[in-house]
């Protein structure tokens, strides 16, 4: 396709949808399909033949995820927004009469409330708005239309000259600055160049590239394309865990219908651009996040990490230099061509530019999916987006950044949402997982769970994390079973200190911060298990 028959794919889709005085979304995301979204679509379907209405009239349409989660299965109607909550197959009647109406009581589901007001949609804008398996609504959106202007009017060195001033960091975790590492990569010498998509999302909790995986696979696939043009690569691989089947699914839809118009292959746009992408599926080890043993299983081998350096912007797989981002890092970059690094920076913070999406999880009210500017506090987050604790319990701590993450207590709920900020408190960003927890909540068990995630998980390659955290495991054991002594105590936080200090990678070095954080903010959970324990 070149640029001028993107336009017009993307027009005639616009017109075509134009002719619609009425569409139903219903979500068909992981979260909702298991409530019988998809019956409820074809429920839809079936009611709106039966009264003879056509798709020209009112459209039932599949779409991703809605954001929030714990009210599925949802369904919105275009073009006032309103939306649907809870819905099953029964009530298709229901809303095929309240079409031009306000929703039936028992499903209205008021988009006002701050959940929905408080988002700043970039990665998310399209969710739960295109069908993510027909690449025409993608283009109609305003699909591939960037990549089309950057492989014909802009260099390399301006791409990433871009991403740098908007001051866009990695979203996997470790937020590196993107600008920089895309710069590495291109000055490398060597080729073939590889860029890599680290869609291996595995901390409890999170599910925020899984949903931007099914919900619009095509804007991640499209960041892939651009970065890949920037940083002259010509090979590419997308490597997700197994236990992701729709995401998977939709995937390869998005990459099969991008190959057939000419968006991946050769000569893309009708320039001398070429890309081929693979998926590569995971088994489902937790240490295939960390970028060296996500290289190592795709080269065949066991998922395992090594040194750095050489890091793999040098040296990365088959020994050549690699771009390694995640599904968040690449779906911010369309928006960010489109609209010019400036645009981006001033989102967020002075060093955390932009939005983040967080899975919010646990004891909260708003189970969901949701898209905030960094510097938005904690408070907000979990008390006004997230509509606070269930009736009936209490806050107790917040957890941020999964496994790598730490445990944030109610004295620290007016800080900012930002890497530097989370990181002096003991936590971390993370890929974005944000559990709540309530006053019922044992801080000790809270860190054995964390605990025997990272022991299980370990790859056992050094030391410090293999045994290291097996020895943390069981005395946390101990302190829940009332057989710790204050010897225990200390040892306790002098294996966090060498485990952290002195393990290979990233699983272990972060390992230990549930049980800093709940040692640092919940210390009087361990001294009255000594004293319950009599030692």
């Amino acid at each position: 396709m070149s640029p001028d028959e993107i336009r017009g794919m993307a027009e005639r889709e616009r017109e075509h949808q134009a002719g619609r005085s009425c569409v139903l979304q219903v979500c068909t995301a992981a979260g909702c399909q298991p409530m019988q979204s998809v019956e409820i679509k074809t429920a839809l379907e079936a009611e709106a033949k039966a009264r003879g209405i056509g798709e020209h009239q009112c459209q039932v349409k599949s779409v991703g995820c809605l954001g929030l989660c714990g009210s599925g299965p949802l369904v919105r109607r275009e073009p006032d927004g309103a939306m649907y909550q809870r819905v099953t197959p029964g009530d298709a009647p229901a809303i095929l009469d309240s079409l031009g109406s306000a929703p039936p009581t028992h499903l209205f589901l008021d988009t006002r409330q701050p959940f929905f007001a408080r988002q700043t949609r970039i990665v998310t804008a399209n969710s739960g708005r295109i069908d993510p398996e027909r690449l025409e609504d993608y283009l109609a959106a305003g699909g591939y239309a960037t990549l089309a202007r950057v492989l014909t009017e802009m260099s390399p060195q301006e791409v990433i000259g871009e991403i740098t001033r908007s001051g866009l960091r990695g979203r996997g975790g470790g937020g590196y600055p993107t600008g920089l590492k895309w710069s590495t990569v291109a000055k490398s010498p060597g080729t073939p160049k590889t860029i890599i998509c680290n869609a291996d999302e595995g901390d409890p909790g999170a599910f925020m590239d899984r949903s931007v995986l099914e919900s619009d696979p095509h804007r991640m696939i499209e960041g892939m394309l651009i970065a890949a043009y920037a940083v002259g690569a010509s090979e590419g691989y997308i490597y997700i865990r197994a236990e992701y089947p729709l995401a998977i699914a939709r995937l390869k839809t998005a990459l099969r219908h991008a190959e057939r118009h000419g968006l991946l292959g050769n000569n893309i746009c009708g320039t001398r651009f070429n890309l081929r992408i693979e998926l590569r599926l995971g088994a489902g080890a937790f240490v295939c996040g960390e970028e060296t043993a996500l290289i190592a299983s795709i080269e065949g081998n066991r998922g395992t990490p090594r040194p750095r350096p050489p890091y793999p912007a040098e040296r990365g797989l088959f020994g050549h230099p690699t771009l390694i981002n995640n599904v968040e890092t690449y779906a911010n970059v369309p928006s960010i061509l489109e609209r010019g690094g400036e645009w981006f920076a001033g989102i967020g913070t002075e060093r955390s530019k932009g939005t983040k999406v967080f899975a919010l999880t646990g004891s909260i009210a708003n189970t969901g999916l949701i898209e905030v500017p960094m510097g938005i506090t904690l408070r907000d987050i979990v008390f006004e987006i997230g509509g606070g604790v269930p009736e009936g319990a209490r806050f107790k701590a917040v957890q941020t950044g999964g496994p790598s993450g730490g445990c944030i207590p109610e004295q620290y709920l007016n800080t900012p949402v930002d890497y530097e900020s989370l990181m002096s408190l003991g936590s971390i960003m993370g890929s974005g997982g944000m559990i709540i927890m309530d006053d019922s909540s044992s801080m000790i068990d809270v860190a054995r769970y964390f605990m025997e995630f990272c022991m299980t998980e370990s790859c056992g390659k050094c030391i410090p994390c293999r045994m290291g955290t097996v020895e943390m495991h069981e005395l946390l054991g101990r302190f829940l079973n009332g057989s710790a002594a204050k010897a225990d105590l200390d040892l306790l936080e002098d294996l966090c200190e060498m485990v952290k200090s002195t393990s290979l990678c990233g699983l272990g070095q972060s390992a230990p911060n549930p049980v800093l954080t709940t040692l640092r903010y919940f210390r009087p959970e361990y001294d009255a298990a000594l004293a319950a324990g009599g030692r």
